[in-house]
């Protein structure tokens, strides 16, 4: 009896990785795990990494991701969250799963679509990713062309833009400019462990208001 990848059981926190790969390898094992599951998929040019996320992980994506809405809700700024959207291509040999991700400039090209594939369409603006338990690679999203990517590993929040295929460490957002993200955002994951979620995301709205103003 072939073993199957539903049977496959992967400790939280912990990732498996296979090797050698073919593109309709990948394809298959997406079909075989469906949209509806809790593992997290990474392939690049036939090396594919299964991850089984921590609460931990989970709880602060979620966070992250409000804090973002804040910031385009505040700002006024026509957006649709692709959150751990599929996002590859087979011309590129890639594949990723965001923890969160954002359509900002570009949302209006996907709006309505049932599925997202980046052969011919764009990728997202935004992307985020949670490194506590591991840390995330650059080469699936330099490759794909995200504009911006965030890394937060528990402590610090790093920004990266894609300049000439590669990414750069920089200071602020290039889509939030106006503000200081990497001391506030990690204050808040931090506060909200304290206070709760609900009162740190209302604390960081009226620091985005008081900001714009």
């Amino acid at each position: 009896m072939l073993l199957t990848l539903k049977q496959l059981q992967i400790p939280p926190g912990d990732r498996l990785i296979l090797t050698a790969l073919k593109w309709q390898d990948y394809e298959q094992i997406l079909e075989e795990l469906g949209e509806h599951r809790s593992l997290r998929l990474s392939y690049s040019q036939g090396t594919l990494e299964i991850m089984t996320p921590l609460f931990i992980h989970e709880n602060t994506k979620v966070l992250i991701g409000d804090l973002v809405k804040i910031l385009l809700d505040e700002l006024n700024l026509d957006y649709e969250a692709a959150g751990s959207t599929t996002f590859k291509s087979q011309t590129m040999d890639q594949g990723v799963e965001p923890d969160e991700s954002f359509y900002i400039d570009n949302c209006t090209k996907i709006r309505g679509k049932q599925r997202i594939n980046l052969d011919h369409d764009p990728p997202p603006d935004l992307a985020i990713e949670i490194d506590i338990t591991n840390r995330t690679l650059f080469n699936n999203y330099e490759v794909l062309g995200v504009p911006e990517l965030w890394r937060y590993n528990g402590e610090k929040l790093e920004i990266n833009i894609l300049r000439n295929g590669r990414y750069i460490i920089i200071d602020k957002s290039e889509i939030f400019p106006r503000f200081n993200l990497i001391e506030t955002i990690p204050e808040t994951l931090k506060s909200a462990q304290i206070i709760g979620s609900a009162k740190a995301l209302k604390q960081f709205r009226q620091w985005v208001k008081q900001t714009i103003t």
